[in-house]
């Protein structure tokens, strides 16, 4: 069974109730599936019909969690929604079962159907099911109940729900990304805090542009986001609000702080300071407001990453003479360097699944985005070009996300947001409404 409830306070509240025990038909074939631990994977043809709604408001909110289902379901590359101008059936009422011989016309091998309701207490009740069409069986079938402003959120949650069903992984489109929305001339650049769906829906800014602000990051719980800021034109880190929109300055140090990020169980965040001539790694313990130095060595330690166990902590540094990735036990012990290639590197991000570390990598001009596991064996590049940089992870380790910035001629392109698959395929824009740069994925949404 798969539960999942709205705690959030800020939030409306979403329930989910589920029911509906598989029904098999037919004869049992393999398991529909795809394989994404390999590389480049095919894409499932599944067709995603309107979720049947009695009409007027029902229909329309059918209709477009269909949409969005189908979009995130495309965007990761794994899945190929049929053209609903091909469908044969077209009732997507679930009192009938689907006619898959029209479905294997065609060559749906996954179908999704939905129900909307209105229900006397002014709730929504969305109802779905995913059919694997060759083996005629049932595959998963939920139902939920939620406020009807919410439906957008409830089709991510059912995207999430058939990715998993399907790839065996845990869904990553029920999420959003922070961002530093960009506007202006180059000179007069003005840089704002931003928030979004991770399919850049329900966007809105969270700094007004008075102050620049830099590298923000989620906590654990979503509620916050620690960030930096040259309010005062000092540069400061600060802890955001998003509920409440209060912003906190996090420490007054006679130098500055920069690249924040929390630890994985959000009682601490761990930045860079600069006092004296020296760049050091500091963690703060967020209840005592105590900073403890975990790093000592005279030169530029900086963008510290917790492994998700809080156990080991990545960071770059100039110690050996060029910017490398060093990893370091949780209490500043046992430093060792993980990069060797040519080159410099910057930014590491320890991926949630702990198997990889994320990486910028500047060679002969060219940046990089890439991977290497925590010993800095089997390093990957994935994506390069003129400025590629800041890759943050989706919740389920699969997927990057980064900023990109190309050459024409003389010109350089405004930042803008991407995707890519940890194999390297299926790069994406993520569409936002100004220059875009350094974004922070969320956890899944509590």
């Amino acid at each position: 069974m798969f539960v999942r409830s709205m705690m959030r306070k800020a939030m409306p509240v979403l329930l989910c109730a589920i029911f509906m025990a598989a029904i098999t038909l037919g004869t049992v074939r393999a398991e529909l599936r795809v394989d994404i631990t390999q590389g480049k994977a095919e894409p499932l043809p599944i067709a995603v019909t309107d979720f049947f709604g009695a009409g007027g408001e029902e229909a329309s909110i059918g209709r477009d969690m269909a949409g969005v289902i189908a979009a995130d379901l495309q965007r990761s590359g794994l899945f190929k929604p049929i053209d609903s101008r091909a469908f044969i059936q077209t009732d997507g009422a679930l009192n009938a079962l689907p006619r898959f011989g029209d479905w294997r016309i065609i060559n749906a091998q996954a179908l999704v159907q939905g129900r909307t309701e209105l229900v006397p207490d002014g709730r929504l009740r969305v109802e779905f099911r995913l059919w694997d069409v060759f083996a005629e069986q049932q595959m998963v079938g939920l139902a939920y109940f939620t406020v009807p402003d919410n439906w957008r959120r409830v089709a991510h949650i059912i995207a999430d729900a058939i990715y998993k069903r399907i790839t065996g992984e845990d869904g990553y489109f029920d999420t959003r990304i922070v961002y530093i929305a960009e506007s202006g001339p180059e000179r007069r650049r003005i840089k704002r805090l931003a928030i979004m769906d991770q399919d850049g829906a329900n966007h809105r800014f969270l700094t007004d542009g008075s102050e620049l602000v830099l590298t923000p990051r989620f906590s654990p719980t979503l509620q916050e986001i620690t960030y930096l800021s040259y309010r005062g034109n000092t540069p400061r880190v600060y802890i955001f609000n998003i509920d409440t929109g209060r912003q906190e300055l996090l420490g007054d140090y006679p130098g500055m702080t920069f690249a924040p990020r929390f630890s994985p169980d959000g009682q601490s965040i761990i930045m860079s300071m600069s006092q004296n001539g020296n760049t050091d790694i500091h963690v703060m313990d967020l209840r005592t407001r105590q900073s403890r130095q975990l790093t000592r060595s005279g030169a530029i330690d900086t963008s510290p990453s917790f492994a998700p166990d809080g156990s080991q902590i990545v960071f770059n540094s100039d110690r050996g003479g060029s910017q490398q990735l060093y990893v370091m036990d949780g209490d500043g012990q046992n430093v060792r360097r993980i990069s060797f290639g040519k080159g410099r590197y910057a930014t590491p991000v320890w991926s949630p699944r702990g198997d990889l570390i994320a990486f910028t990598k500047i060679s002969r001009g060219t940046f990089y985005i890439g991977v290497m596991r925590p010993d800095g064996t089997g390093e990957r590049l994935l994506a390069q070009d003129y400025l590629v940089e800041a890759p943050t992870w989706s919740p389920n380790g699969r997927v990057l996300i980064y900023f990109r910035q190309s050459k024409n001629g003389e010109n350089v392109t405004e930042p803008r947001l991407y995707s890519i698959d940890l194999t390297g395929y299926n790069e994406r824009e993520i569409i936002t409404p100004v220059g875009a740069s350094d974004p922070a994925w969320s956890p899944l949404i509590p």
